[in-house]
């Protein structure tokens, strides 16, 4: 027998058919000044604006409500230098012809390489990781469900909610990223997803042209 509770859907807002024309194009306007940047200035950024990005990250929908996520706010300077060593040397295995070679074209025009200073000045370095058991409370080690389906789609709120504070971000993903649950202090079930990195740009930050290339609305739609 179901144990299903029903409630009242609440905050609710529906807008006049134009006004939400209006809504989701300023959004999507305003996305599309996010960018992928690599040059960060070292100020800090206030904690109550991080805080406030892992709550929209937490709001995420995930498979039977589990919220399979743990977010890692790496400050310490000792764990953040072993961050970077950890992650050089697993990039300059991949740079050194792990990848192969056509992963290495299509990162060309990006200029990317092994070196990642960002991971030891940024202000804000985030590390999520994606959990194997939970549940609603974290008390419970249940199985979880669409784990990664579930932690992607919260990283993308969460690059929404960092980009809308006027905050510049970068994603990386070292591959493996076992080493991360040595520097957070994760357990072993646990795996590492995704590192954020956020901040202000230097005054003199730049991105690859390439990187502004954007597929059109044909491109990635159709309706059918």
């Amino acid at each position: 027998m179901s144990s299903e509770k029903r409630v009242p859907l609440e905050n609710y807002v529906e807008y006049p058919a134009e006004e939400m024309l209006s809504r989701v194009t300023t959004f999507t306007e305003d996305l599309k000044r996010r960018r992928t940047v690599r040059d960060f200035d070292e100020r800090p950024v206030d904690r109550r604006i991080v805080e406030e990005a892992i709550k929209a990250a937490g709001s995420a929908p995930s498979g039977a409500n589990h919220q399979p996520w743990h977010f890692s706010v790496i400050e310490d300077p000792g764990k953040r230098k072993a961050l970077r060593e950890a992650a050089e040397e697993e990039e300059r295995a991949f740079y050194a012809g792990k990848a192969g070679d056509e992963w290495l074209d299509a990162l060309s025009p990006l200029g990317t390489d092994a070196d990642k200073p960002f991971l030891e000045h940024a202000p804000v370095i985030i590390a999520i990781f994606a959990q194997k058991r939970g549940g609603v409370t974290v008390e419970e080690k249940r199985k979880n469900y669409y784990i990664n389906e579930s932690v992607g789609i919260a990283c993308g709120f969460m690059l929404a909610a960092l980009h809308q504070a006027g905050l510049v971000t970068l994603t990386h993903t070292p591959n493996p990223m076992r080493f991360l649950n040595e520097v957070c202090d994760r357990p072993g079930d646990e795996k590492a997803y995704m590192l954020i990195v956020a901040g202000y740009p230097t005054a003199d930050a730049t991105v690859p042209e390439h990187a502004l290339i954007k597929k059109s609305l044909d491109d990635i739609s159709s309706w059918i």
